[in-house]
C-alpha cells in the first residue's frame, strides 16, 4: 500500500517551511510615500518659519538673510495682545460671522442637497449648474453693487451683513458637496424609514444625518475656513465695529514700516482657530472628502 503524501500548495504568505513571509514593498509605493512626505514638509515649512519669526525680536526678524539662531522672545505676542488696538473684538467678530454663517449654510444646503439627490426635482442638473455658475463671477465684480446696497440700507460696518454674504458665498459649494455625500445613502434605509412612518424632518435628523455626518463635518469645516479667511468683503464693508481678524492683520503694515515679528505673531494667533478645528476634525474631514468619491 503506497503512502499518502500531502501535496497541498504552500500559501503565498508563507515559505516552504511554513514561516510567514513579509511582503516586499513595491518600489513605486516607496517613491510615492517619499513624495508625499516632501510635499507635506513644503506645506508645513512656511508655518514653521512664521512661528519661528514670531519668536524673534524685530531687529532679528528683519535681518537679511534671516537670523535663524537668534535669541527667542515673546515680545511679538506681548505687543499683539497689549498693543494700542485690542485684537479681541476682531477675533470675536470673525468667530461670530464664521460660526453663524456655517450653521446657516448647513441648514440650507442639507435640504437642498436632499432635493437634488435622494428626491431629485425636475431639471435638477440645471439647478446644480445654476449653483455652480454663481461661483464663476469674480467677487470684485460684484463688490460695488453690494457696497451701494449696504450703504443705502444702512448696513455698513454691520456683522450681520457679513453673515449674510458669507452664507451666500459658501452655499453653492456646500450644496455640491452635500449632494455627493447624500447620493451615497442607501435607498433601503430611506424605504425602511418610510415604512416606519418617519416624516421628512425625522428622516433627515435620525436616518440621513448619522450616515453622512463625516460629510457634514467636512462641509462645515471648509465653510468655516472660507468665512474665517475672507478679507475683501470685510475690508470694504466694515470699519471698526464689525472689523474681522484678517482686516486687523493689515493694520500691522503701516507707513512706519513692516513689523514682521508682530505680524507673524498676529498671523499665527489668527490661524489658531482654523488649525485647531482642522486638527480636531481631521478624521471626519478625510472620511467626508472620500465619502462621495468612490461608488
Amino acid at each position: 500500500m503506497s503512502s499518502v503524501t500531502d501535496t497541498a500548495p504552500v500559501p503565498a504568505t508563507r515559505d516552504s517551511r511554513g514561516r510567514p513571509v513579509r511582503k516586499r514593498r513595491d518600489g513605486a509605493n516607496v517613491w510615492l510615500s517619499l513624495l508625499a512626505w516632501v510635499v507635506g514638509v513644503l506645506f508645513v515649512l512656511p508655518v514653521v518659519w512664521m512661528v519661528l519669526t514670531s519668536l524673534h525680536s524685530e531687529e532679528n526678524a528683519a535681518t537679511n538673510p534671516p537670523s535663524v539662531l537668534a535669541p527667542l522672545t515673546l515680545d511679538g505676542y506681548r505687543e499683539f495682545f497689549s498693543g494700542g488696538a485690542s485684537p479681541w473684538p476682531p477675533l470675536l467678530n470673525s468667530l461670530t460671522a464664521s460660526v453663524l454663517s456655517t450653521l446657516l449654510v448647513l441648514l440650507l444646503a442639507i435640504p437642498a442637497a436632499y432635493a437634488l439627490s435622494i428626491k431629485p426635482v425636475r431639471k435638477w442638473s440645471d439647478v446644480l449648474f445654476f449653483f455652480l455658475s454663481t461661483k464663476m463671477l469674480p467677487v470684485v465684480a460684484g463688490l460695488l453693487p453690494l457696497y451701494l446696497f449696504a450703504q443705502s440700507a444702512g448696513l455698513l460696518d454691520n456683522i450681520w451683513l457679513l453673515i449674510v454674504f458669507y452664507t451666500s458665498m459658501n452655499l453653492p459649494i456646500a450644496v455640491w458637496m452635500m449632494r455627493s455625500f447624500l447620493s451615497e445613502v442607501p435607498v433601503e434605509m430611506l424605504e425602511a424609514a418610510a415604512v416606519d412612518g418617519a416624516g421628512l424632518t425625522k428622516t433627515l435628523r435620525s436616518v440621513i444625518a448619522p450616515v453622512v455626518m463625516p460629510g457634514i463635518a467636512a462641509t462645515a469645516l471648509i465653510c468655516f475656513i472660507f468665512s474665517w479667511n475672507e478679507l475683501l468683503f470685510a475690508r470694504v464693508l466694515t470699519a471698526t465695529v464689525a472689523e474681522t481678524a484678517p482686516v486687523f492683520l493689515t493694520s500691522f503694515v503701516t507707513s512706519q514700516g513692516l513689523f514682521l515679528a508682530q505680524l507673524c505673531a498676529a498671523a499665527f494667533v489668527v490661524s489658531l482657530p482654523v488649525l485647531i478645528a482642522g486638527f480636531a476634525a481631521q478624521d471626519k474631514l478625510v472620511q467626508g472628502l472620500s465619502l462621495g468619491s468612490v461608488k
